[in-house]
């Protein structure tokens, strides 16, 4: 062991490893030197926790293996009782639980801050080790359906280490850095497929399991596919709006449920009895004689809401960088558009603009209509889009780009907002959260009092809810 290193690792593997094994291996809220394991002292442990790491991130930055590393690894993992795959990286974590399911509970939260029990700091940097490796170590060269499909179930578990269920992650604020480091390594992934072959094998096409990285490589590329390829391309899109849109439909569900409409008087009947204001409007009229008290008005709740429909406009840049946006904001003008008294409209643009309100009930024909790339020029989709608005106080208008347009945008938007429609700005509703606007834009959208929104999607879905319902 004369070559172990005794100090710890000072390199940046990719994603952001390093923020994650500088953790994992003690207890939430301490530091200093771990408890001693197995009879040994402290300062043993933390040179084979070092040695464990140190192979990790040899192994991310280069692949080959450094056979001192490799030895003193495999000596460690067998003197903690864990099965020789754990160090082989083809091996997936998958695998690995179905062979010895025991390590699936120890997996589960392994990267989350919580208290752990003393002296289990190695065998936390084993487990973590393989996490990292097998989720970050993409390789290179061409990629097959069934890596792509593994290469997932391992970042399903990454997920479940950090304790979220699969696709989680990219859901739960607060992690939307890590989040875009898995979104692009499934990214760079699919680009190395060789997706017609695979789609063109239906055995190989049903290995693909649908994500936001495969559905913007097939609505890329749908224009070159045809017969069977075709076939699967579309199913795997349709399986992938149907997963999103359900998850979309339950944030809608969710979020509040718009504003009272205060002009209309309450209703009298009992069930909007506000007891309470009754009572407190009331209290003069309490009688110390008769220890009573007597109401001689009663108050009511209003609970009116609109009752004129509402319209939604929601214009989308179909242009490369917001892939992402188009397809979660193409499937939320879906559900809007199947709520009662709401007329939505949908409008994509590159340099050219589409009206897409045919079809704005079914988000997989949208999708099959849009192209994407090209150049960006938005005032071809406000000349489309104004001629739309009839009732500017009923109006909203969703405008989603990343804003790299026509300045002379901002006087179309600044005439929009003074008619009176309720203009909203948005600069990212992806899963990550992370997408580059126009800081000319931003500053001037700040300054007209319609603050770019950029961030989960979340906060779109509770916007639109008070406007509309």
């Amino acid at each position: 062991m004369s070559e172990t290193p005794t100090t710890e690792p000072s390199g940046h593997p990719p994603g952001a490893v390093d923020t994650l094994t500088a953790g994992a291996g003690h207890p939430a809220g301490t530091t200093g030197t771990p408890a001693a394991g197995h009879g040994r002292p402290a300062g043993a442990d933390e040179n084979r926790r070092q040695v464990l790491y140190w192979r990790l991130l040899s192994r991310l930055f280069d692949g080959d293996e450094q056979p001192a590393l490799e030895a003193a690894s495999v000596a460690i993992v067998g003197d903690l009782g864990l099965p020789p795959p754990l160090l082989d990286p083809g091996v997936s974590v998958d695998n690995l639980v179905q062979r010895f399911p025991e390590l699936g509970e120890e997996l589960r939260d392994l990267l989350t801050e919580r208290e752990h029990e003393g002296g289990g700091e190695v065998r936390r940097a084993a487990l973590v080790s393989k996490l990292l490796l097998n989720v970050f170590s993409t390789g290179t060269g061409d990629v097959s359906a069934g890596d792509l499909a593994t290469w997932q179930q391992d970042a399903g578990w990454f997920e479940r280490g950090m304790g979220c269920e699969p696709g989680g992650l990219r859901a739960r604020p607060g992690n939307e850095e890590l989040a875009a480091v898995l979104a692009g390594l499934e990214g760079g992934l699919v680009k190395r497929m060789r997706l017609r072959e695979v789609l063109a094998d239906p055995a190989l096409a049903r290995k693909l399991t649908p994500s936001m990285s495969l559905i913007e490589q097939l609505l890329r590329d749908k224009s070159n596919l045809s017969g069977v390829a075709l076939a699967n391309a579309k199913a795997l899109i349709r399986r992938f709006v149907d997963e999103v849109a359900q998850v979309l439909r339950t944030q809608v569900e969710k979020a509040s449920a718009g504003v009272i409409d205060r002009s209309v008087p309450p209703k009298r009947v009992f069930r909007n009895l506000d007891l309470e204001r009754t009572i407190w409007k009331n209290l003069t009229n309490w009688s110390p004689e008769d220890q009573r008290l007597y109401v001689d008005r009663l108050y009511y709740r209003q609970t009116a809401r609109r009752t004129t429909p509402a319209r939604l406009i929601v214009v989308v840049d179909q242009s490369g960088s917001m892939v992402d946006a188009m397809v979660n904001c193409t499937i939320l003008a879906s559900i809007f558009a199947g709520l009662p008294k709401v007329d939505v409209h949908l409008v994509a643009y590159d340099t050219r603009a589409l009206d897409l309100t045919p079809w704005v009930h079914d988000p997989f024909e949208v999708l099959l209509r849009t192209t994407l790339g090209g150049g960006t020029d938005g005032t071809a989709a406000m000349a489309l889009a104004r001629p739309k608005i009839a009732d500017p106080r009923n109006t909203v208008m969703v405008w989603i780009s990343d804003f790299y347009d026509n300045r002379a945008l901002i006087t179309d938007f600044e005439a929009v907002r003074r008619s009176g429609v309720r203009f909203i700005p948005v600069g990212s509703v992806n899963s990550s959260g992370n997408q580059s606007v126009d800081p000319w834009f931003r500053q001037k959208l700040k300054d007209l009092g319609t603050p770019v929104i950029s961030g989960h999607i979340r906060k779109l879905v509770f916007e639109l809810k008070n406007f509309l319902t």
